[in-house]
């Protein structure tokens, strides 16, 4: 069985100028080690377990930016549905040795996120714990066509939520500030890719957000992988759609500190949600990612 349901979020990379520079900055604040790949390419491991990649960007025109990718047990099936449901393929289908295949694609509102086909490589082995991805969410502002694709290309089945609580006013109004959505790391086992893997909630203003699950289980947070939430006015109409992922951590308060002493930039100071406390931070090159620590549970609490 695949470690990975189809339509999980399965991996993620980032795209960077100055790629020591990276390994720097991501080693201390999530206490990451590098094992050098192919190129120009760095494997992330937490506690010896793999979970992303830096790699230098080979094109000075190529966003500094974070790039989520979904398993696929049948990329070409998986590319031909994204151009059906209106969608442009970016990357058609290329094989990365015998770690897998890979796509790159946008959906109808700009969006660009990748597809994997496992090989040798199924993705992360570890997720859902500190210093290691639980999240991700696409921000648009063409909420129904958007929701349309993604439920037709992926099989997801959504839930809509209502507004929730927003965060403090402080920040820098850069991307991802005033309305993100969120995840909690949840109860499935990492790298399983089975329900109960995300547990979403909606932290920001706007109208609404909309978790996904996996066709065949029953819509929900404990079976959602992935959301949706809006771009709304209030930004700049430049803005163009984005996924943001999340990585856990302990200490939110703590890890957006780390990321400013290391260069980086705060975008949503750390505030309160329904499924713990998340900040939205940017890297010491720009590249944008959100963090989450969980609530404590009761029991732990005890």
């Amino acid at each position: 069985m695949a470690a990975f349901a189809r339509s999980a979020p399965c991996w993620v990379d980032v795209q960077l100028p100055d790629l020591e520079a990276g390994k720097r900055f991501y080693g201390e604040l999530f206490g990451w080690t590098f094992r050098a790949g192919e190129g120009p390419y760095a494997d992330a491991f937490s506690g010896g377990r793999l979970v992303a990649a830096l790699a230098a960007k080979q094109d000075g025109r190529m966003p500094t930016a974070w790039g989520i990718y979904f398993a696929t047990d049948d990329i070409v099936a998986s590319v031909a549905r994204i151009r059906e449901a209106g969608g442009q393929v970016i990357t058609e289908p290329v094989r990365a040795g015998r770690a897998g295949v890979l796509a790159q694609a946008a959906d109808p509102g700009g969006a660009v996120f990748g597809l994997w086909q496992a090989g040798d490589r199924e993705g992360f082995q570890k997720q859902n714990e500190p210093g290691s991805f639980c999240w991700t969410e696409v921000y648009t502002r063409q909420k129904d066509r958007v929701d349309d694709f993604y439920e037709q290309v992926f099989g997801f089945q959504g839930t809509e939520l209502s507004p929730g609580p927003e965060p403090d006013d402080s920040g820098t109004g850069e991307p991802g500030e005033g309305e993100p959505g969120e995840g909690e790391p949840g109860t499935g086992e990492p790298g399983t890719g089975e329900p109960g893997e995300g547990e979403p909630g909606a932290a920001g203003s706007g109208p609404g957000f909309r978790m996904w699950s996996p066709a065949g289980t029953e819509p929900g947070p404990d079976t959602a992988v992935g959301g949706r939430s809006v771009i709304t006015d209030a930004f700049p109409a430049e803005m163009p759609s984005y996924f943001l992922s999340y990585f856990a951590v302990e200490d939110c308060n703590s890890a957006a500190g780390n990321a400013v002493r290391l260069g980086g930039r705060i975008s949503a100071p750390p505030f309160d949600i329904p499924y713990g406390r998340m900040a939205v931070l940017q890297d010491d090159q720009g590249a944008v990612f959100a963090v989450l620590q969980p609530p404590v549970s009761e029991k732990a609490a005890e």
